[in-house]
Formats: structure tokens, sequence, C-alpha cells
């Protein structure tokens, strides 16, 4: 007797943010007598077959191997369509996933992202990525993602800056954004310099319309122009093992990025015991937008796992000169409470070869723990970061934003314990706590060190008004500050945030608010040499210090 039965016809959404920016992966599934077997259907989409006993074998295991649907595993066989149809599958019955330990998948060019929405263990298995040749450069290989959909709330049209609840009907707890593209923020300046970026938000609601104040609205926005709210996944995802592989592009270096990566764009994850290799950088290559890419989520983990720092390639800025391009393993925008707990990272985190590994964006609730990464760096603002337990190569802190900026339990490589980025008017609308951290100005090499450092020089619009942290306490720092330069004076509090700033005959356009007060407790120098407030004494001549030995 022959059974035919359709299960299902599956319509995946290929997410860049939020399922706004669509292109289907289609996976048909139907459950026939006959082999069970992965082919390619009209199209583009795939035709997945599973033999009626496969189906009732699988479901009850609970569990699916790529092997289950022909994948090979060779190192040399592409086996991403069997991959994205397994994962399908999965989908379709509420099935965990699981690699084949000691199995090889090679990933070649085409454009083709499976979908996670159940529980997948990668284990001992590698996963060979070739960008080579990719026919899509910001294709996806995995997508960990939502079945929820997201909507437009009715009726909000404006909101206020630590605004405690919304008046909305929703389902249960929500991720909200919110843009009005009548205003512009974060307006660049330097060699990077743009046009700034259509103000936005990002919080969490209950199911009542109540906001999460440990991650609140931080904008007023007098009107808005686009809102959306996407349920939250309140059942964990955990995502573990695999040993991943890529053989890095060899295209023109320029700002194309890739983003041949697992991107996560679901609620409640945790990513546990990857491991991120790069292989084959040449002479040139196009940047990397992360291997691990989190966006329009919270509540997002990655543990255990080790990255690898991209080579630094140079092209032309906007500006119309040289300038490096930022390239990442890590990459965080419009994400809440996000945790990098004990990562690290295969090349050296003070090799300057290689660019910082992580990038963020209008981000909430960062957080480094037991980690040893080249870099921390909050782009487009931040509202509220944590670093410690951890260490910090070459590029160090470098972050604006809002809220707490904690660093403690740490040791700091950088040239400066927290740049605060000049491209975005070094603002902090905030408190900076440094407390128990060892600072190894510019990695032992001579320097003249400054704790903060960046630059404002009251000129430029950043769409903002920009901030000093109003209160910096510094507690139990040691500065390892024994190779110095012959002219060196001693640490300073404040690098030279504006050399024109000398009188007060210099006029800002745009006002820099600068600290209020600095709290010192047990701060001491290898070279002896006393903590000065800036080379700059006029600019922070009002600033208070008080010190506490």
């Amino acid at each position: 007797m022959k059974y035919t039965l359709l299960l299902s016809l599956i319509f995946y959404t290929l997410m860049a943010r939020a399922q706004r920016q669509g292109q289907s992966e289609n996976v048909m599934i139907t459950s026939e007598n006959g082999k069970t077997q992965v082919s390619d259907g009209e199209n583009g989409k795939l035709h997945l077959n599973v033999n009626p006993k496969d189906v009732a074998r699988l479901k009850a295991a609970r569990v699916v191997h790529y092997s289950d649907f022909g994948a090979k595993g060779d190192g040399k066989t592409d086996d991403i369509d069997v991959i994205a149809a397994t994962h399908a599958f999965a989908n379709l019955h509420g099935l965990h996933v699981k690699a084949d330990d000691g199995a090889t998948y090679y990933i070649g060019g085409k454009h083709r992202t499976a979908m996670i929405q159940t529980e997948t263990d990668f284990g001992k298995a590698a996963f060979i990525i070739d960008d080579t040749e990719a026919e899509k450069r910001d294709g996806s290989v995995f997508m960990v993602s939502s079945g929820l959909k997201p909507f437009k709330p009715e009726k909000i049209t404006s909101l206020k800056r630590n605004q405690k609840k919304i008046n909305a009907a929703l389902p249960g707890p929500c991720l909200i954004t919110v843009t009005n593209a009548n205003v512009k923020q974060y307006i660049r300046y330097g060699l990077n310099q743009n046009n700034g970026s259509s103000q936005t938000d990002i919080f969490v609601v209950d199911k009542n319309g109540n906001v999460d104040m440990n991650a609140p609205i931080i904008w007023d926005f007098d009107q808005i122009t686009e809102i959306t709210a996407l349920p939250i996944d309140e059942k964990p995802l955990k995502i573990s093992g695999g040993r991943f592989t890529t053989i890095a592009n060899k295209a023109e270096s320029k700002y194309t990025y890739y983003s041949r990566n697992i991107a996560i764009r679901r609620s409640h994850v945790t990513v546990e015991g990857l491991a991120h290799h790069i292989k084959g950088e040449g002479d040139q290559g196009a940047p990397y937008n992360g291997f691990i890419s989190v966006n329009d989520c919270s509540y997002i983990t990655v543990k255990n796992t080790i990255l690898t720092g991209h080579k630094t390639y140079s092209t032309i800025g906007t500006a119309g000169k040289p300038v490096s391009m930022g390239s990442y393993d890590l990459v965080v925008n419009r994400a809440l409470n996000v945790s990098f707990v004990n990562c690290t990272q295969t090349n050296d985190i003070n090799d300057s070869k290689y660019w910082g590994i992580l990038g963020s964006n209008f981000c909430k609730n960062l957080l480094y723990d037991h980690c040893t990464l080249s870099r921390f760096d909050a782009h487009q603002g931040v509202a509220n970061a944590t670093i410690r337990n951890s260490t910090l190569g070459h590029m160090g802190i470098n972050a604006i934003g809002t809220g707490l900026l904690l660093v403690e339990n740490s040791t700091i490589r950088g040239k400066t314990i927290v740049n605060l980025r000049s491209d975005y008017g070094s603002t902090w609308q905030g408190e900076l706590v440094i407390r128990n951290c060892v600072f190894v100005p510019a990695d032992g090499k001579p320097f003249s060190a400054s704790l903060i450092g960046g630059s404002n020089s009251g000129q430029h619009d950043f769409g903002y008004t920009c901030y000093m942290p109003e209160k910096i306490t510094i507690e139990n720092l040691r500065i390892d500050d024994s190779k110095h330069p012959e002219s060196y004076e001693g640490p300073a509090i404040f690098a030279n945030f504006n050399p024109e700033m000398t009188s007060d005959s210099y006029q800002e356009k745009f006002p820099f608010v600068k600290t209020k007060e600095v709290i010192l407790k047990n701060v001491t120098t290898a070279s002896g040499k006393k903590l000065r407030v800036s080379d700059n004494a006029f600019m922070f001549k009002d600033v208070k210090v008080s010190t506490d030995r």
C-alpha cells in the first residue's frame, strides 16, 4: 500500500533585521514511500522526502542527525542543502539536531541558510565554510530564528526617556523597536564620516506594556515613523559545540562586508563550546561582520567559546583618505542583555595585525566575564556595560553610551583603560567605575599613559548633547607604567580631549559637558610617578578630584 502524505510546505524568512528585510528560504517536506532524500525543487526550493517509517523512527528518537538525510561529512561534498533540510524537518516536528561526531561538513559558496529553531548540538563535528566563491556574501549559513511573528502596535505615536509603560495590547513579553526617521543621531566625525542614523531605540515590555527598567528607553521620541513588536520566545534554546573554519574571501579590500555566519535572531539563546578559526587570509580581502552575529533579540549568552580576530585591511574612507577597516568575529546590533562568558581568541590579543574582535551598535546591558579578547567596542551607543574578570588586548575598551560603565577585576593592555570614541563625540551620559584592575599602557611599550581617552572639539554636531561621565570612581588600580618615555610626567586621568581649549576665549558651538567628580582610592604606579588630572589643566579645571588612600 502506498502512503502519500503531504506534511507541510514550510516558508522560512531570512531576516537581516527582525524579519524586515526578507528573502524566503523554502523547504518542501513530504512523506512518501520510497527513498528518504533531499533534492532540488522548483525556484530554488529544496524538496525533502522522508519515508513514513523514517518519520516515525526519528520522531520516536526525538533527535535527527545530518546523516539521516544523506550528509556525507567527508570535508569535500557540499552538505549545506542536507543541513538546511535537516533543520527544516526538526523545526516541523520539534526535534533536536545532532551533528555526527568526527564528520567534516563542507559548506561551499551556494546561498542557502539553515534555519535553527530547535536545540542543536554540533558536537565534535567540523564545519568548513568556504568564502572564496560565495554567491551571496551576506547570506548567513545558520540562522537561529523564532517561529513567532512581529507585528506593529497601534496608537503609539511618541515616547519619553525612562517612560515606564506603553499603551499596547500584547500577547506576552515583547521586544519593541522604534524609529524616528526625521531625527538623525550618531552623525559620525572623521575618516568614516557620515550623515548619521535615524533615531532608534529597543526595549523589552511585559504583556501589560511595562518597560523593563534595567534596559530603559534612552531617548525622547517626539514622533515615531516605525514601530515593531517581536514576541519573545521564553523557552531557552541551546546551540552547542562545533569546530568551524572560515576559508577567508579574496575580494577587493573595501566595505563589502561578509556575513557567512551564525546569526542569532531569537531571544533566550545560549551558544556554548563553539570554536571558530580562520584560514587563507592573504594580501587583500573584504572585512567580516561577525561570525556570531546577534541582532534584534534579548537574553543571549555566548560562553566557553573560542574566536579568531580577522586580519586588518585598509581602504579609502568617506573622507577620501586611507582608513583601516573594522572586521569582526563578534557583532551585536540592537540587542539587549547579551553576555560573553569565558570567551577567548586563537590569535594574540596584543597583535595589531588583527582587528578588535567585537563591534556593537544600539545595545543595552553588554557583559564580558572571564574573557580574554582584543577589544570591547560599542560604536553607536550602549546603555550599561560591564567588563569583569577579563583581560583586554591592544584595542582595549571603546565605548560611548549611557548608564553605568563598570570595569572590575580586569587587566587592560590598551593605550587607555577606557577610550570614549571620538568619532561619536566621546560621550558617556552616566557613571564610570574602575575597580580592582591592572592597567598596562600599550601592552608595556614606552607610552605616556592616560586612563580615559577621547576627544571632542565642540565644533561638530553629533545629533545629541555630548557628555563625559558625570562621576568617575577609580578604586584599587595598579598602573604598570615601568616602561615609559624619558619625558614622562606620570599617568593622567584624562587625555587631552581638546588641545585648542586652553582659555575662556575658546568657544564650543556644541558644548561638551565635562566630568563633575573623580574619586580616587588606592591608585598606584610602577614608575612611582603621581597620577595627574590631564595635560590640559584648563579644560578640566572644574573637575573635583578627591583622593582617599
